[in-house]
């Protein structure tokens, strides 16, 4: 967890802020907009998260004399007064972003920051890297939440994710978005996460008999005993060891918190080991599954009736392994004219999808009289704030004649001021206020754009201003290359 990262950008980042100082546009004001244009595993929505982490960079961003002079040694020989420069910076400009926990879609803006080109440029990369992880580790936690949303999820992830900073801070995106509890204690110390575990296989190896594993362990933490039964034969051996530890924790007034399972066919075991224990006058002792869980197999048990109270998930959601990427990307959409005004710029594309949409923006979600969100709206800050009883048009940005009008709604505003002007005016929420902040989005929301098989696709509005003003730019840029 270093603080100090203004190096923890891309080279070529440096190679702009110089070159912009040596062209003398470094002072220059420019908007950036962070969004990403895909939902990642074919999900309706995705969960913002990464914020906590960005307030910290922002705040904490300074060039140290070591970092100096490691780019006073690059093969582009930086003027030393440029150096110089950096060895002053602090960040100056404005941030507004989506609050962690609030459920985002495509093409609109999750965060824009404000200021210098050089200071813009230098913080991309932190806050795409920030932003994409743990955004798409937080929205695979939600699915996951979504097909178990009444039992136990505990994030058990840290021996496979991608080194420390993804196992910590993924830990945390799984908290934001449902799960529980963690195993990863660091990440437990840092963010007041509960924390979890049981014991390995190792343990029940490293005794004479699983036996004697079981009830050592039972004597050690009598108050909290989960054992682990398929080291040898789950059926024959595990289950019937671990009812004999819970009653001997039973004659001494305790109780056995829970079992689990590791290995084999997880919805056959666990019917089985249910009855066992049921058999055994057990019923409180839960069952407890681990194994490459994601939400496609939680799913599927369930639908095969299995008795699993509590979903232990590592590798799947700490990597994010059927998309362990969201693709998130930052775009000047504002940059200063020689005389002073802001223009909106575009970037052209032959992907239609890549074509970015111009100026800075402002999302609104619209929630409609059934205290239902309709759709997100996407406008200028110098329009008019949408307000219930003025008639708002709602349209389809690549099919406009898609449309409808709607005049009796609440217009939410998405985006929360984080620093105005290099100082940061937001006050970080604790998790608990982020986790119900989530409770909060998922409510506003039909059920059918949260499933998680073919969910209806939740709409993205552009106001008629920034619409035609995208419209104008794309059709100037094609009248100058026919010229």
């Amino acid at each position: 967890m270093r603080r100090e990262l203004a190096l923890h950008t891309d080279k070529y980042q440096i190679n702009m802020m110089y070159a912009h100082w040596v062209n003398g546009s470094h002072k220059r004001k420019a908007v950036f907009e962070a969004y990403f244009r895909k939902l990642p595993f074919g999900n309706g929505f995705a969960v913002f998260a990464g914020l906590e982490r960005i307030v910290g960079y922002i705040a904490g961003l300074r060039f140290t004399e070591e970092d100096i002079r490691y780019l006073s040694e690059q093969e582009e020989n930086y003027a030393p007064a440029f150096l110089e420069e950096l060895l002053q910076f602090h960040f100056q400009g404005t941030i507004h972003s989506m609050k962690e926990g609030a459920l985002v879609f495509p093409d609109e803006p999750l965060l824009r920051v404000e200021g210098t080109i050089m200071e813009t440029q230098l913080v991309e990369t932190a806050i795409l890297n920030f932003m994409n992880y743990q955004t798409l580790i937080a929205t695979k936690a939600s699915r996951i939440k979504q097909v178990a949303p009444d039992d136990i999820l505990l994030e058990f992830g840290t021996r496979r994710a991608q080194e420390a900073d993804a196992a910590v801070w993924g830990a945390r995106a799984a908290y934001v978005a449902g799960f529980d509890a963690t195993s990863n204690m660091l990440a437990g110390k840092l963010f007041g996460i509960p924390t979890k575990g049981t014991h390995a296989h190792s343990w029940v190896q490293s005794f004479g008999s699983e036996q004697e594993a079981f009830d050592a362990y039972a004597k050690v933490m009598p108050d909290g005993v989960t054992l682990l039964v398929d080291t040898f034969d789950t059926l024959r051996s595990g289950v019937p060891n671990a009812i004999n530890t819970a009653k001997m924790l039973e004659s001494q007034g305790k109780r056995m918190n829970a079992i689990r399972l590791d290995s084999g066919d997880l919805a056959y075991l666990s019917r089985q080991a249910r009855k066992m224990l049921d058999d055994a006058g057990l019923p409180y002792v839960k069952i407890v599954a681990s194994n490459d869980l994601d939400e496609n197999t939680i799913m599927n048990l369930k639908s095969q009736g299995a008795a699993i109270d509590t979903w232990g998930v590592g590798t799947q959601l700490i990597t994010a392994s059927d998309q362990p990427s969201l693709g998130g990307v930052y775009k000047l959409v504002e940059i200063e004219s020689a005389s002073g005004e802001m223009i909106p710029t575009i970037k052209i594309s032959s992907n239609p999808e890549k074509v970015s949409t111009p100026g800075k923006k402002d999302v609104f979600r619209i929630i409609g009289a059934n205290g239902k969100a309709l759709a997100d709206y996407i406008s200028f800050p110098e329009e008019e704030i949408p307000r219930n009883g003025a008639r708002l048009k709602l349209f389809n940005p690549l099919h406009p004649y898609m449309k409808k009008h709607v005049d009796r709604y609440e217009a939410l505003p998405m985006l929360e001021p984080i620093f105005v002007n290099g100082f940061q005016v937001y006050k970080l929420p604790n998790l608990e206020e982020i986790r119900q902040y989530h409770r909060e989005q998922l409510d506003l929301f039909w059920p059918e754009y949260l499933r998680k098989l073919n969910p209806e696709v939740y709409r993205v509005n552009l106001s008629q201003q920034v619409w035609s003003r995208k419209q104008q730019l794309i059709a100037e840029h094609m009248q100058t290359d026919m010229e």
